[in-house]
């Protein structure tokens, strides 16, 4: 403003500041660029194009865990600088309530209280179909298998229940839709041998199965959506490279932008834990 009043009518910066009320020192003041702009920059732009569909949160708590002492608001200032797009926000679902203000839903209270799956399914580049069957511990937010196949069937998922199950705990309770897969006899028959309740939403109401709803939509986005996969074998490895990458690195939202389940490696006795490199997670040069 300063300065187009100066051009324009020809005056001294002194009386230009004086009539605009503006200190002289403002108008002297040349930004101190620090020494890892340039670096950060680059990182910042690195990681951007990595996870497309991350915002300055996310991109955030990925910087903090490599080691950069960052402010987010220089984050979203750098961000906006160069000209990055932050992901367009979602919008909210609501939750189905009974007439004396309850929820349906059994909101899980600590870890393997409540699991949840459900089946997405996309295809590979010639066309052909194929299934994956994501279970997701509602309370940690941690996937514990992406399993997939052209086809899963009730026995299928019979198979990696109880091999969850015997590696890793019982939960009390498992939430799915009334697909035939969950809903089969054999399967009912075979949770209630092993102690679990089985929680069936309400049919056309995918909002009462929120988090594994939720985490299809992130599997979608992140990957199913911007990846093509020529064979089912790669299929089965870049899902399971994602899962991995999805419970060990990526920030969730939830849980104060930390991973559902942070593998940590220790350098030296008595040193701080160090963060595994993403390129490594992630399988990349």
């Amino acid at each position: 403003m300063v300065s187009e009043v100066i051009d324009h009518l020809r005056v001294s910066e002194r009386r230009a500041c004086k009539v605009l009320c503006q200190p002289r020192a403002v108008q002297r003041y040349l930004p101190i660029e620090r020494d890892d702009e340039g670096p950060l920059t680059r990182r910042i732009v690195a990681l951007a194009a990595m996870y497309g569909r991350y915002g300055t949160p996310r991109i955030t708590a990925l910087l903090r865990d490599e080691g950069w002492t960052v402010n987010h608001k220089r984050v979203e200032r750098i961000w906006k600088r160069e000209g990055l797009k932050v992901p367009k926000k979602q919008p909210k679902r609501g939750r189905l309530w009974l007439n004396d203000g309850s929820c349906v839903r059994l909101r899980p209270e600590h870890k393997d209280h409540v699991w949840a799956y459900d089946f997405v399914q996309t295809r590979t580049h010639d066309g052909r179909p194929f299934r994956v069957l994501a279970i997701v511990d509602e309370y940690t937010r941690e996937c514990l298998a992406l399993d997939v196949d052209r086809q899963l069937k009730s026995d299928d998922v019979l198979e990696r229940l109880a091999w969850l199950m015997a590696t890793r705990s019982v939960p009390e309770h498992i939430r799915s839709d009334n697909g035939p897969e969950f809903t089969a006899k054999v399967v009912r028959g075979w949770l209630k041998r092993v102690g679990v309740k089985t929680l069936f939403i309400e049919p056309g109401s995918p909002w009462e199965n929120g988090y594994v709803e939720s985490f299809n939509g992130k599997l979608r986005d992140e990957l199913l959506n911007g990846e093509l996969f020529y064979t089912l074998k790669e299929a089965k490895v870049l899902i399971e490279r994602w899962r991995r990458h999805y419970n060990t690195i990526r920030p969730h939202s939830s849980l104060d932008y930390r991973p559902p389940a942070p593998e940590t490696i220790t350098a030296e006795p008595g040193s701080a834990p160090l963060r595994p490199p993403l390129q490594t997670s992630l399988g990349l040069p």
